[in-house]
């Protein structure tokens, strides 16, 4: 024991450098957990520590519109079974809304991000620096603490939705192109045939308000 302190206090008065890096080291870039490794690892309290994620706001623009307001919907597909960290998703919202405001008008569009980045993410540190051989633990205990938060999305699941009128759907069409390059993989735009953000076709949609079927709720409607 006194031996390895010894070296330990050694090795931190020869190489300063080593003890800066630990707290000067930048984020790994997303590719390193891109794919879904295991089980779903999400915060409770036996996990604790984890840090907040980086988007907070899920819902933009005119939100509390009802959906007669908006008919036309676009959506953003995803085409990969793959891990979306918390910052992408913040990246692509902001890209979108930018776009759409600049472009639609903020009174004309609302904005949802689907998925949640409920999976929390371990990182075992390990200085890379000169002399680090001598600090560093390797594979022992390597299960790694809290890092980043990341959502796990399926092929065919909605990565992005914005609800709009039929005149800015070419706008729409080109945010969401905008937001396909801050995520990895390969994802499709699609106009959905459904009214808004309902479950029903225009057709039948028009056809259950005819009849008196459906009252408002919200950015949807529900039926009697």
């Amino acid at each position: 024991r006194f031996r390895s302190s010894r070296w330990s206090r050694l090795a931190a008065q020869t190489f300063p450098a080593s003890k800066t890096a630990s707290k000067g080291m930048g984020r790994r870039p997303a590719r390193c957990y891109r794919y879904c490794h295991g089980k779903p690892y999400p915060k409770s309290r036996f996990c604790r520590g984890v840090p907040d994620p980086k988007i907070r706001i899920y819902d933009v623009g005119k939100k509390k519109y009802p959906c007669e307001e908006f008919p036309v919907a676009v959506h953003m597909v995803c085409e990969e079974k793959q891990q979306i960290t918390s910052e992408a998703l913040e990246a692509a919202r902001i890209a979108t809304n930018k776009y759409m405001v600049s472009h639609a008008g903020r009174d004309f569009f609302h904005l949802r991000v689907r998925p949640h980045p409920y999976h929390v993410i371990r990182i075992n540190k390990t200085l890379s620096c000169a002399g680090a051989d001598r600090l560093s633990t390797g594979m022992r205990g390597a299960f790694g603490r809290p890092y980043l938060t990341a959502a796990r999305v399926d092929i065919g699941q909605v990565l992005l939705s914005i609800r709009t009128r039929p005149e800015k759907v070419q706008f729409a069409i080109e945010a969401l192109r905008r937001a396909k390059f801050k995520f990895a993989g390969r994802q499709r735009i699609f106009v959905s045939n459904k009214f808004g953000f309902t479950r029903w076709t225009k057709e039948e949609y028009e056809q259950h308000k005819g009849a008196g079927r459906l009252i408002q709720d919200g950015v949807g409607v529900k039926w009697l």
